[in-house]
C-alpha cells in the first residue's frame, strides 16, 4: 500500500522540530518522507528514479497527523471483568475479583476479549501495546489477526506459568511475526518467591535481556516486601541481578529515593497508571521526582477491569493533573513531556525504537486528530491542548504498520466489531453463568 498524506499539520515527535504543514508518504510499511510541499518537490527532484503512484491520497484538511500513542502497561483480555469487580482496595479486588474469574478462562477466550480491548485502542489512537497476560500465544494471535502491535511480557506468579514457559515465549514469540514481540518479565514480588526470582534471574543473564513488573503498586506491598527480605522490591530485584540489562516497572507509586537511585543507574523505564491508581486507591506516583532524577516516564491504561476505559487522552490529562495536586505546584509535569511520555518513551519502552517519531525509515504507525472540534479551538497551543482538551473523539484515522486499521468510526481488523461483542457476551454467560 502507497499512501500520501498532504495538507497536514505534522507533529513528528522528534525534539528539535515544531508542528508544520506539510505531507507524510508511505510505502509498504515504512515513512519514506515527512516534510513540507516544497520538501516533498525537491524530494521527486532527487529521486527521479523512484516512481511514486499512490493507491490514496489523503487530503488531512489541515488536521493534525502524529505518531500513534503507545499503551506501555495493560491487560487486554481482561474486559471481561469490565465494571463487575469495582469499587474495591487492590487485595479484595485481585482476590475475591480477579484471580477466581481468571482461573475459568481459556486460552480462546483471552483470544476473543483481547479483540474488544484492540477496537478501543484504535479509537483512542494506540498503535502499540505493552502487554500482560495469562496465554501469550494466544493474545499474540489475536494481536496479528487485528494487524495490532504488541510486545509481551509474562506474568509468571507462584501459581501459573513457570520459568520454563517463559523462556518459550521469549524465544517463540519474539520474530514470529511483524506485530509481537516479547520480553522477559514476572507478575510481581508478592506473587513469586525468591527462588522463582532467582531462576528468573539466570535468564535475565542468559539473554543479557531487561526485565518488567509490576513494582510497588502500594504501600501495603512495599512494606510486606520490607518485612520479608528487609528491602523493597526495586532493592530485591536488583540484589538479584534482575535489573542488569535494564527494564522497568509498572505502576511504581511508592518509592523512595534510594529506589529511584537505583532506577536511575539501572537505566530503567517507570510506567505510571494514573487512571487504575486512582480508581484503587493506590496512591499517586512521584512523577516530577522521576524527572528530576532523569528517570524516563511512560504511560499506560493498565486493563479494562481496573481502569475502566483504555483512553490515553484521559491518561495524559491524569498525569500531570495528579502531579500538579501531590506537588501542589500548578506548574509540575508539563503538557509537553506527558505527551513525549504517552508516545516516544513508551516506544523506547517497549523496545520499538523504530516507531517513536515520524521520520523517513519509521514505521508507518500514524494517527489523525480532528482539530476542526470545538475542544481543539482556536488552535493556540495543539500540545497542551491534545493532553488538557483532547479527546478519543478527535481520532479520526489510526494506520499501523502502512495500513489504516481505524477511520471514521469504521475499522478495518479482519472481523466486523458485532463478531466481537458477540462472541464476548457468550464468555460472559458461560463464565459468569
Amino acid at each position: 500500500m502507497r499512501t500520501r498524506f498532504y495538507n497536514a499539520r505534522v507533529l513528528t515527535m522528534e525534539s528539535d522540530r515544531d508542528i508544520f504543514f506539510g505531507e507524510v508518504w508511505v510505502v509498504e510499511d515504512r515513512i519514506i518522507f515527512v516534510g513540507t510541499e516544497e520538501e516533498g518537490r525537491l524530494y521527486c527532484d532527487k529521486h527521479k528514479d523512484t516512481i511514486l503512484i499512490w493507491d490514496r491520497e489523503i487530503d488531512c484538511k489541515g488536521n493534525l497527523l502524529m505518531p500513534g500513542f503507545k499503551n506501555a502497561h495493560t491487560h487486554s483480555a481482561m474486559t471481561l471483568m469490565r465494571s463487575k469487580a469495582d469499587d474495591l482496595p487492590l487485595q479484595d479486588w485481585l482476590g475475591t475479583q480477579i484471580f477466581p474469574i481468571e482461573a475459568k478462562m481459556t486460552g480462546e477466550d483471552i483470544y476473543h476479549l483481547s479483540k474488544i480491548s484492540i477496537l478501543e485502542y484504535l479509537t483512542s489512537g494506540i498503535t502499540s501495546v505493552f502487554e500482560m497476560y495469562l496465554t501469550p500465544f494466544t493474545v499474540a494471535d489475536s494481536f496479528r489477526d487485528c494487524g495490532m502491535r504488541c510486545v509481551q511480557t509474562s506474568c509468571v506468579n507462584n501459581f501459573s506459568q513457570s520459568v520454563e514457559l517463559l523462556e518459550k515465549y521469549y524465544t517463540d514469540i519474539n520474530g514470529r511475526d511483524p506485530y509481537n514481540s516479547f520480553i522477559l518479565g514476572v507478575h510481581a514480588e508478592y506473587t513469586c518467591s525468591r527462588e522463582l526470582l532467582e531462576k528468573c534471574a539466570e535468564l535475565v543473564h542468559k539473554y543479557r535481556a531487561p526485565f518488567w513488573a509490576h513494582i510497588q503498586e502500594t504501600e501495603k506491598e512495599t512494606k510486606e516486601c520490607i518485612e520479608r527480605y528487609g528491602m523493597t522490591p526495586i532493592e530485591l530485584f536488583d540484589s538479584l541481578g534482575l535489573f542488569d540489562y535494564g527494564g522497568g516497572g509498572y505502576h511504581l507509586v511508592w518509592t523512595n529515593d534510594r529506589d529511584r537511585e537505583i532506577m536511575k543507574k539501572r537505566g530503567l523505564y517507570a510506567v505510571t497508571n494514573p487512571g487504575s491508581n486512582t480508581k484503587l486507591a493506590s496512591g499517586i506516583a512521584p512523577i516530577a521526582k522521576y524527572l528530576e532524577c532523569g528517570i524516563p516516564v511512560a504511560i499506560g491504561t493498565d486493563g479494562p477491569a481496573s481502569n475502566n476505559c483504555l483512553d490515553m487522552f484521559r491518561e495524559m490529562f491524569l498525569v500531570t493533573g495528579l502531579a500538579k495536586l501531590k506537588d501542589m505546584d500548578a506548574s509540575s509535569v508539563d503538557a509537553t513531556e506527558v505527551l513525549k511520555m504517552a508516545t516516544v518513551n513508551g516506544a523506547h519502552a517497549m523496545g520499538l525504537d523504530d516507531a517513536d517519531v515520524l521520520a523517513e525509515g519509521k514505521l508507518a504507525d500514524i494517527i489523525m486528530v480532528d482539530l476542526q472540534q470545538p475542544n481543539m479551538q482556536p488552535i493556540n497551543n495543539i500540545v497542551k491542548n491534545l493532553v488538557y482538551s483532547g479527546s478519543k473523539s478527535n481520532v479520526v484515522m489510526t494506520m499501523i504498520g502502512g495500513i489504516i486499521r481505524y477511520e471514521n468510526g469504521k475499522f478495518n481488523i479482519g472481523v466486523e466489531p458485532s463478531e466481537v461483542y458477540g462472541k464476548a457476551e457468550e464468555i460472559k454467560n458461560r463464565i459468569y453463568g
